[in-house]
């Protein structure tokens, strides 16, 4: 069943903060909502929350019209990037406060605060306040007690967002292994590309109230459909060479090697991303770039501007004509000033829409 988001708006005054989202969630599904502050995405999370009203739209949960129900009908739980505990109750008080509030017995409130807490590695904190513990661990208070009541959907904006590089990292894998074991729908907003990608079984990208794209990580990775997601998406982002496609002539780009890269079939397809002028992008990875020697047959002509080292790989900043970007490789032996030949790897030329 999930979660069904149509046509939804949300308009303060003038401002159309959430434009038409329609999207539909799988029971079940990890979801993802990406996009810079000010897209729309903690907008989205709370009209789904009942936290929000929209101002048009439908919002379906588990098949049922949910859209002006009150929060504590839609059978939900939220996390917070504030972890919102109270101070002055211990963490076995803080989990079993949910149940507490919906007048479950004592006996099933013990055996649920016990169960959630082990799953989460908390069980030996219960007798502490929150204070007396660590941020990370306080997230996990948190989540365990929006867990600890079995809720259908679960739904987190920027649960990591205080949390150093090291926890997150460590976090993002527990919240995931705990959600999918429990097979809980759940919506995640981040502006955090590493978590959304490694979090997801689908990515909403968005951008000014919109869901530009929607797809699994690695086909938004490989397969940015807009300008907007190639440069968003991807640390270095792809590199992008304006191209015009003209029916007669067919594709002419800034760096026309990489345009000539194109295989027949992605070839074809050039119009339905062009604009009315017929200007859009031919995209490449900088891991999908190679550096070859000056003349290859194929390659570009660059000049290298900078070489920065970082250990397993190497970015490698060059000039094409004007146009500069970013090879990612192996530890090289450019360095700046060379002039050397770029090649694209075989099938790894993407067409790009202008935003």
């Amino acid at each position: 069943m999930g979660i069904e988001v149509k046509s939804v708006y949300k308009r303060f005054g003038a401002f159309t903060a959430v434009n038409g989202v329609s999207v539909d969630i799988k029971d079940g599904e990890f979801f993802v909502m990406l996009g810079p502050s000010g897209c729309g995405k903690t907008t989205t999370l709370r009209m789904i929350a009942g936290l929000e009203l929209p101002s048009d739209g439908q919002i379906k949960i588990n098949g049922r019209d949910v859209t002006y129900e009150e929060p504590r009908h839609r059978d939900i739980a939220m996390a917070f990037q504030d972890y919102g505990l109270y101070p002055h109750l211990s963490v076995f008080q803080n989990i079993e406060f949910p149940l507490k509030v919906r007048k479950i017995a004592e006996r099933e409130r013990k055996k649920k605060v016990h169960a959630t807490a082990e799953k989460l590695g908390i069980a030996e904190y219960l007798d502490r306040k929150p204070g007396q513990i660590s941020g990370g661990q306080r997230q996990r208070v948190s989540l365990a007690r929006a867990l600890v009541r079995n809720p259908r959907v679960f739904l987190m904006d920027e649960p990591l967002s205080n949390l150093d590089a090291k926890l997150r990292a460590t976090m993002r894998t527990e919240i995931k292994k705990l959600v999918t074991s429990l097979g809980i729908t759940t919506v995640y907003v981040t502006h955090d590309q590493i978590e959304a990608m490694s979090m997801a079984d689908r990515i909403a990208v968005m951008r000014k109230g919109d869901m530009v794209q929607v797809a699994t990580p690695l086909e938004i990775y490989d397969r940015p459909r807009t300008e907007f997601v190639a440069d968003f998406i991807g640390s270095p982002p792809m590199n992008l060479f304006p191209a015009h496609f003209d029916r007669k002539k067919g594709i002419a780009a800034s760096v026309q090697p990489f345009a000539d890269s194109l295989s027949g079939e992605v070839a074809d397809k050039a119009s339905s991303f062009a604009d009315a002028q017929g200007q859009f992008f031919v995209g490449v990875r900088p891991e999908h770039l190679l550096i070859v020697g000056d003349g290859v047959e194929g390659a570009a002509s660059a000049s290298v501007d900078f070489v920065e080292p970082l250990g397993q790989t190497t970015n490698v900043y060059v000039d094409c004509g004007g146009h500069k970007f970013i090879v990612v490789t192996d530890r090289t032996e450019a360095r700046v000033g060379d002039v050397v030949g770029v090649l694209v790897a075989p099938g790894k030329s993407r067409l790009v829409a202008p935003n």
